[in-house]
């Protein structure tokens, strides 16, 4: 009986046969791979790649096929499914511990499973296995997805193969699709060169390309890099697309937006670039000699206009000049001279080093030019100051986020997690580079990629986009692209507005692009959902890139959110797994599982009753109201989070919530689901919670009732035996609205609370006589009425049924259910819309939108345009704020006007558009923000 063989996938493509055996394993193999087909398909530059495989077992008897794959790092697997014997087998992606758990599960049972998850930081390596009957057949099929990077001025596809013995049926299908139109497109890699040249067919049109791959069995065999065994190689795909709009591409599609900006029409900057170069012992050998020649090509390519610093270290600090000269040849000779004469030795003092290279760079500003710093180094520091955290924020206060810190790590032996993090906290990067014959390569060609700024300081803004992915950046280098991606709010709008602020050479520039959401020419039918993948793909990304930077409950909030997308796109991310498990006849799919990632319940109110227990009976129990902070008599405030205590007959409180309890003691959580009673001189009692029974009359549909805790009984004391049912009840509102502020440079807004009722200054600008106040409704959500006054004349009042307009010679009243309609005099435009009210007094317009929410129905004010560099006092009277982030404390902290104060992420709906999306900020004090008291914004009358 032979013994059992492996076939394995590995993707960047390869296919790989083993066999356990005492004897050798001989070169014709017992399975047949029949069918082997990879096709990709690039939208936009986001790239979706399937490589579906088709393996026969030749042999009379079972056996193991393991399917194992590494892809680009920065890719993402997406869907993995296998077929045997008429069934299929769906991947799931799970959160990494649960998919682990499961898997561990499957194997304990003697089930064939597979487990499918990213392995350390670069997401290389996922691999599955299953047993295939005698004579039977698998069919392997695995997507991934990826966004093509720009880089020295074209994007690269990289489809690589090595399916260890020839293919009856091989076929590579690629497909671009480039809205603007493709500039060059070129085919390179091993399996374009000798005879397989004749295999490769590419087809372009003005915003199409097709390369297709077709050789045939005897072409597997006769390449340079092929032999009995097959194809072993790659295909490179270099393009890159027409660039004639200077303002970039903007996207729309299915409520998303993707932006992509490389403009190359503006002048390069001149660069102050400062090398820091490790010669510690560890750098010896192969490793300082590549970094020899890698620095004497750089220097030849520094422009005569660029300023260049040396620094080498070990243990002790020496600079080639103690300042910035300029690239003349005399001055590059010179350094060349200096570079030659690197040697190794000594310790590592990373510390100091970096430190010396941003002091060369702040001593010696240059107007209208770009700075850098780039250090490289083999490992950890180890000399000087070596604790890591200390070395980050020595760097960051002496950068202070002027220039960028790009490190470079050489080889395994570096701490390139503290790199990854220094480089990211001073608006840079870390790249690694390996240990191999073309290190000098990688190191100049990193240098190239950064080796012409063209702006500083961008910052991108979208009129109407929300969650956005990273839209501040230091530099922008020719031959990159900025992208950022997002959603948009009002997917009724006609056009989509984007604009790019920032610095060419000290001078300020603008770019401002307008495009038409529905767009018969938009229509991409091979792959129309790729925008909203896209913005997950990006978004998560950046999530997972930043998480080095964060600390506390934003970073879980942070993680919380790359999961979600994670498991709602169905990636695999370091936060995921993909678990296939071939299931027993009696057991149910990992794919019928409920839905990951849905809605947290919100914290209930809760009461502990006789189950025999009356609702309608229960004296003034729905007509309690209990405001936050204030205890109601009998009852004791929320101490600590998941504690309830007792400070009063009958009543125990969590955050304004009541249960009533008939004996004394603590009422703790207890994890989900159950809750735990510690009475004295007894054991914790668990209770635990059960889902609500219907009670005719109380427990319906058309009520939200969550949260309201009801025994089967009610013992003296609680038994352990005792079960809670849930049950929800309606839940008194405090009037609280919550206003925005968006917030310069940064993803994430400000938002602040102002308690109801209220009359409230909204605007104010006595320059031009205008003024808006507005008052809250009672109790609920958004304000009752808004008036305006302008010049001594103008009055508009608008309330939630209707608008009154006079100037004292006309007298006008609108309903907000009628046509829509304006009126226009002495710069004064109203325009009626559908739920809006456009009003434009002088330089001032703000639109006031009608909301009908669960039954309410408001008002709220969003100002579109007013006086620039002017602050208003006044709750809206603030375009936008300035906040820092404080790193190192143990809660969330800002920096707002050189004061620090307490912040927590909150999600808070949007009523300043149409679509009310959900958006997560900064919650901070009204004092904060405002920089006064809310008595200092009130009014006594509109």
């Amino acid at each position: 009986m032979m013994d059992r063989a492996a076939l394995r996938l590995i993707l960047l493509g390869v296919f790989l046969i083993s066999a356990s055996s005492q004897q050798p394993v001989k070169k014709k193999q017992n399975v047949d791979i029949y069918s082997f087909y990879i096709n990709s398909t690039v939208t936009s530059r986001y790239a979706t790649t399937v490589i579906t495989s088709r393996v026969a077992n030749t042999v009379n008897e079972s056996q193991e096929i393991q399917f194992e794959v590494k892809i680009p790092k920065n890719a993402f697997i997406s869907k993995f499914r296998m077929s045997i014997e008429g069934k299929i087998y769906d991947g799931v992606v799970k959160e990494k511990q649960e998919a682990q758990q499961q898997y561990s599960r499957a194997v304990s049972r003697g089930e064939s499973a597979g487990l499918i998850k990213s392995v350390g930081r670069t997401l290389e390596d996922f691999k599955t296995s299953v047993t295939v009957a005698a004579f039977s057949k698998v069919t392997f099929e695995l997507t991934y997805e990826e966004l093509l990077k720009r880089r020295l001025g074209k994007y690269e596809l990289l489809i690589n193969t090595q399916p260890m013995q020839p293919v009856a049926d091989f076929k590579i299908d690629i497909h671009i699709q480039e809205k603007p139109g493709i500039s060059f497109l070129e085919v390179k890699g091993d399996l374009s060169t000798g005879d397989l040249a004749n295999a490769i067919k590419t087809t372009r049109a003005d915003k199409d390309a097709w390369v297709t791959f077709y050789p045939t069995r005897d072409q597997q065999t006769k390449c340079k890099s092929c032999g009995e065994n097959g194809l072993n190689g790659d295909l490179l795909i270099t393009y890159d697309v027409d660039r004639s709009n200077h303002t970039g591409e903007v996207m729309v599609s299915n409520g998303y937006f993707v932006h992509y900006f490389a403009p190359s029409d503006v002048p390069r900057i001149p660069k102050n670039v400062v090398f820091i170069i490790d010669r510690s012992g560890s750098m010896n050998g192969r490793k300082i000699q590549q970094t020899r020649l890698a620095l004497l090509k750089i220097l030849g390519d520094l422009n005569e206009d660029d300023h260049f610093g040396l620094i080498t270290f070990d243990s002790e600090i020496n600079t080639w000049k103690n300042e910035l000269l300029k690239a003349t040849e005399e001055n590059l000779e010179i350094a060349k001279s200096f570079v030659k004469e690197i040697r190794e030795r000594g310790a590592t003092d990373i510390n100091a080093a970096v430190l010396a290279g941003v002091d060369m760079i702040n001593r010696h500003p240059r107007e209208g030019t770009a700075s850098i710093l780039i250090l490289l180094t083999d490992g950890d520091p180890t000399s000087g100051e070596t604790n890591k955290e200390r070395i980050m924020a020595n760097v960051k206060e002496a950068i202070g986020l002027k220039f960028p810190l790009y490190c470079l790590g050489f080889g395994y032996d570096v701490n390139f997690d503290f790199l990854t993090q220094m480089s990211l906290e001073n608006a840079g990067l870390a790249r690694r580079i390996y240990e191999d014959s073309d290190a000098d390569l990688q190191l100049q060609g990193f240098y190239d990629e950064v080796a012409v700024p063209l702006l500083s300081d961008i910052q991108l803004k979208y009129t109407g986009g929300t969650n956005l992915t990273k839209t501040s950046f230091s530099l922008y280098f020719n031959g990159s692209e900025i992208v950022v991606s997002g959603q948009i709010t009002d997917n009724s709008v006609e056009s989509f507005t984007s604009e790019v602020i920032a610095v060419s050479k000290g001078n300020n520039v603008t770019y401002q692009e307008t495009v038409m959401v529905i767009d018969p020419s938009d229509a991409l039918h091979e792959n129309e959902d790729f925008m909203p993948r896209l913005w997950a793909y990006l978004t998560v990304k950046q999530i997972l890139e930043r998480q080095v930077l964060l600390k506390g409950q934003e970073k879980e909030d942070e993680k919380e959110e790359a999961l979600k997308l994670s498991l709602k796109y169905q990636f695999v991310t370091s936060l995921t797994s993909m678990v296939v498990t071939k299931p027993q006849e009696d057991e149910v799919e990992v794919a019928d599982k409920p839905k990951e990632g849905g809605e947290e319940p919100r914290p209930p109110v809760m009461s502990l009753l006789p189950s025999s227990w009356n609702p309608v009976a229960v004296p003034g129990f729905s007509q309690y109201v209990h405001s936050p902070g204030q205890p109601a008599p009998g009852v004791l405030s929320h101490p600590s989070p998941g504690f309830f205590m007792q400070s009063g007959p009958g009543f125990i409180s969590q955050s304004g919530s009541f249960i009533s309890e008939p004996g004394p003691g603590i009422i703790r959580q207890s994890g989900p689901g159950f809750i735990s009673q510690s009475l004295p001189g007894q054991s914790d009692k668990l209770l635990k919670l059960h889902p609500p029974p219907p009670i005719p009359g109380i427990y319906d549909s058309s009520h939200d009732y969550s949260g309201l805790l009801v025994p089967d009984q009610m013992p003296t004391p609680l038994q352990d035996s005792t079960e809670i049912v849930v049950l929800t009840m309606p839940v008194p509102r405090v009037g609280i609205n919550r206003f925005l502020l968006s917030a310069a440079g940064q993803s994430k807004p400000l938002c602040f609370d102002v308690p109801a009722p209220q009359k409230l200054r909204l605007l104010q600008d006595s320059a031009s006589e205008f003024s808006m106040n507005g008052q809250f409704m009672t109790g609920r959500q958004g304000f009752f009425q808004i008036a305006f006054h302008y010049k001594t004349n103008h009055h508009l009042t608008i309330n939630t049924s209707s608008i009154r307009y006079e100037d004292g010679q006309n007298h006008l009243e609108f309903l907000w259910d009628q046509e829509p309609t304006q009126h226009n005099t002495e710069g004064v435009s109203l325009i009626l819309r559908r739920n809006e009210m456009d009003v434009t007094m002088g330089s001032i317009r703000v639109v006031i939108l009608l909301h009908k929410e669960k039954g309410e129905v408001f008002l709220w004010p969003a100002v579109r345009q007013q006086p620039k560099d002017v602050s208003l006092r006044a709750i809206l009277g603030k375009a936008e704020a300035s906040y820092e982030e404080v790193q190192g404390s143990q809660t969330p902290t800002l920096k707002i006007m050189d004061q620090e104060v307490k912040a927590s992420l909150e999600d808070v709906t949007d009523y300043t558009l149409p679509s009310t999306p959900v958006i997560r900020c900064w919650l901070v004090p009204f004092q904060a923000v405002m920089q006064g008291d809310i008595s200092d914004f009130t009014v006594t009358q509109l």
